[in-house]
């Protein structure tokens, strides 16, 4: 490969040119800076500047009771709303020793793996998009109306369902959804396969992301990062088999994890693509069991004041991007003393720092967009 720089003054050799990138407008995936430092076309040095969107959710978290946070924690990673929501009830079921039924569980598992599969449509969309392909977004926007039909039919929300309840569901499921559900997860997974031929087929997006912004395993481990992206480094950790919750230990014949070892841009598409279909093949057998199981109840019932005892408890679950942490502190009150959120794109972002050096310009878009964060979940 030859680089030829045309057109500098006779002081650039000795001048580093200091280049902001954004911050972008909030229609993208969030409002986010890079101060990036250039020698030419070649970065030296990249630093994330966050913090724009910041709304202090955690601090909220202690002026509201535990029935007004779910609205909060399901705000910060948009795309995941459902799973966000997930997380904090499980912190709060865990602190108060509650046990759910059976029905709401495989239900919480359904759809926290539709949810997965919405957010993975968006950047299987949006991400050629910002290397120059536009056709891939109007087919991942078709199937991902297939399945917001009935996400939006079970909970009447669109991105923020609101339908966790801690102790199980908001509501049971309408007659004759699970055949709708069914139904639309069948028509997506048989359109799946245009992403393999429309954008991996496709020479130029191949070239844009093959051997670009490789991740090595060791920065993977000091930053934290988690989700696909560390998958796509060799990292074989999946939370749902590793340290199974909701139905996941009875999913473990059918839970496959995408693991590749080239931690590069096409690599992170690829695990990203891959574990798309795991996620259809996973709704499709809690739809199986949730035809199986008896009419029940879908969640406990609870006091007029629900207060957690006091102490403090963690729980995490895999969210579609990565591991989110939720750690709880009671004083006895019907409010958190302290709940403090790990998000992941808020330790994903922070590999920018290692793999933009050394990396031209040109490559930088694709370095960024392979990341798949939602800034809100940086700036929660």
């Amino acid at each position: 490969m030859t680089e030829t720089t045309v057109g500098i003054g006779g002081a650039a050799e000795s001048t580093d040119m200091v280049l902001n990138i954004g911050p972008q407008h909030p229609s993208t995936h969030g409002v986010l800076r890079l101060r990036l430092v250039l020698d030419g076309e070649r970065i030296q040095s990249a630093e994330p500047v966050i913090g724009y969107m910041h709304r202090g959710a955690e601090k909220l978290f202690e002026a509201r009771d535990y029935r007004q946070i779910i609205m909060l924690a399901n705000r910060h990673d948009w795309l995941s709303a459902f799973s966000n929501e997930l997380g904090v009830v499980l912190a709060v079921e865990r602190m108060l020793g509650m046990e759910v039924p059976e029905r709401a569980v495989w239900t919480r598992t359904l759809l926290a793996e539709l949810n997965r599969v919405l957010n993975h449509l968006m950047f299987l969309g949006s991400y050629p998009l910002e290397l120059g392909g536009i056709t891939p977004i109007f087919y991942a926007f078709r199937e991902r109306e297939d399945l917001q039909h009935v996400m939006e039919e079970i909970s009447g929300g669109r991105m923020h369902y609101m339908f966790n309840r801690v102790g199980g569901l908001k509501d049971d499921l309408p007659a004759g959804w699970l055949g709708r559900a069914r139904q639309a997860v069948a028509e997506v997974r048989s359109r799946m396969g245009v992403y393999d031929d429309l954008v991996l087929g496709n020479e130029i997006f191949r070239g844009r992301t093959r051997g670009v912004g490789v991740l090595a395993r060791e920065t993977v481990h000091a930053y934290g990062v988690s989700g696909p992206i560390a998958r796509a480094s060799g990292v074989d950790f999946d939370l749902r088999r590793d340290e199974p919750y909701l139905a996941y230990a009875e999913l473990r014949d059918v839970l496959e994890v995408a693991i590749r070892d080239e931690g590069d841009c096409l690599a992170r598409f690829e695990c990203l693509l891959e574990q798309t279909h795991a996620s259809l093949a996973l709704a499709d057998a809690c739809l199986d069991r949730l035809d199986e199981l008896p009419p029940g109840p879908i969640n406990q019932r609870l006091p007029k004041v629900l207060k957690a005892p006091e102490g403090h408890t963690y729980a995490w679950t895999e969210n579609p991007l990565g591991l989110n942490g939720y750690y709880l502190v009671s004083k006895g009150e019907k409010t958190p003393y302290r709940l403090k959120l790990r998000s992941a794109s808020y330790n994903n972002i922070q590999a920018l720092t290692e793999l933009l050096p050394g990396t031209l310009v040109a490559d930088m878009v694709a370095i960024l967009g392979s990341l798949f964060f939602v800034v809100g979940d940086i700036d929660k």
